[in-house]
């Protein structure tokens, strides 16, 4: 489903795919942390790979999934498929979201509070019960309150437009083949095209049919375990350093928490 005027001759397509995404919902639940992931692969690269995953995996499953890759047995495929021999070494970008942080800064914004309390708020929320609650309901105060077009609270927003910059280095504009989501609706599209230089279009296509998307799914499912697991201290040091190369230094994260070496 196309939402914007066709693209020119020199734009670099991508595809890209979320994990851990649920919508302007921050907190309270199924996930800490959201990762949006971009990959430049054409469409018959992307399918060899997906062929080498299921070689290599032997499962029946109809969809592979990044659990498919996670499962200790398969350690080494998820190495191969990580490292400078699998397929994304330079083609690949992923966009993370600690949940908790993007929200109390967003909320230190909206508030006009001093900025110091980003970080009381993010350690009060991770540590306490009571701030919890508390910023599940200024979660829901702050989505009842915004009234604009793109919505201050959906981390996918700012990963798209993040997405743009990072592969329109060097001046190309860039086509985006994303997996559907309700929430990318034309006017959203639009409007970020109109505040982003070189975005050329967006289209919406299903990751059961396009190869590239089943690649940036598992990109995105693998990065979102291994820095959820991050948070709580349960660092997997070799999986982290073969990501290390692939996650956006912009990434909204805290400084004071470890994403990567």
């Amino acid at each position: 489903m196309p939402t914007t005027a066709p693209t020119g001759p020199r734009a670099v397509e991508i595809a890209c795919d979320e994990s851990g995404y649920e919508g302007e919902k921050l907190v309270g639940g199924v996930t800490d942390v959201f990762a949006h992931a971009s990959v430049r692969l054409d469409e018959q690269t992307a399918a060899a790979c997906v062929a080498e995953l299921r070689a290599r995996i032997k499962s029946p499953a109809t969809m592979y999934k990044a659990g498919h890759l996670l499962r200790s047995k398969h350690r080494a495929v998820l190495l191969w498929f990580l490292g400078p021999d699998g397929p994304l070494e330079g083609n690949a970008h992923v966009f993370l979201v600690d949940k908790t942080y993007f929200l109390v800064s967003a909320l230190v914004d909206f508030l006009g509070a001093r900025s110091e309390t980003i970080r009381f708020l993010y350690d009060a929320g991770r540590r306490t019960a009571e701030a919890r609650v508390f910023l599940e309901a200024a979660n829901d105060f702050v989505r009842a309150t915004d009234e604009s077009p793109i919505p201050r609270l959906d981390p996918l927003m700012p990963a798209i437009v993040r997405a743009v910059e990072f592969w329109t280095d060097g001046g190309q504009a860039v086509a985006i083949a994303h997996d559907r989501q309700t929430t990318l609706s034309a006017e959203r599209v639009g409007r970020l095209q109109q505040s982003t230089e070189g975005f050329a279009a967006l289209e919406q296509v299903d990751s059961f049919t396009d190869h590239r998307i089943q690649i940036a799914d598992f990109l995105a499912g693998i990065t979102r375990k291994i820095a959820s697991d991050q948070l709580r201290g349960a660092d997997d040091a070799e999986v982290s350093v073969l990501l290390a190369p692939y996650l956006d230094k912009t990434s909204v994260w805290p400084a004071w928490v470890r994403l990567a070496d």
